[in-house]
């Protein structure tokens, strides 16, 4: 298993107690970004708002995301950049949700992200993207919308 935050006695509670019905999101942060307050921020935000949430920590290749999101069954994957690489990341995030066939894990991004590059994005498999100064609200809000699209919620 690829190595979390969290502990191999947690993944096997959340494995156990994983409800159907719950909306289960991966927060990562990907390459050399060496800054998590954000990241982990949001994870509890999103913990709060009754989500599910696995944090993967630092460091994170894209292939590595991908390979904890499948293993943790996960609904979205959320990443918070703040490096400027964020166009090829997510590029290559996107390719390797394709070539695990795991298309249907939605991804939203966040951190510093300028709005001339919401398009680059977009077109390369980022689901959503949430502005570096927005409220906790807007942000669940983000991830029910896109699983209440899939009829979920």
């Amino acid at each position: 298993m690829i190595e979390t935050s969290i502990t191999t006695q947690d993944s096997i509670a959340n494995a156990e107690t994983h409800s159907p019905d719950s909306i289960r999101v991966l927060v990562a942060k990907l390459g050399l970004d060496g800054h998590d307050r954000g990241a982990k921020v949001v994870a509890r935000i999103l913990r709060d708002a009754g989500m599910e949430v696995v944090y993967t920590g630092l460091y994170k290749s894209p292939n590595e995301v991908v390979s904890a999101a499948i293993q943790e069954d996960v609904d979205v994957i959320g990443v918070s950049l703040l490096s400027g690489s964020h166009v090829p990341l997510f590029r290559e995030l996107g390719r390797c949700l394709r070539e695990q066939n795991a298309e249907h894990i939605f991804v939203v991004a966040g951190g510093v992200i300028p709005e001339h590059d919401y398009t680059a994005l977009l077109d390369g498999g980022v689901d959503a993207i949430v502005p570096q100064e927005a409220r906790a609200d807007l942000i669940v809000t983000t991830i029910k919308n896109l699983i209440a699209a899939r009829g979920r919620i």
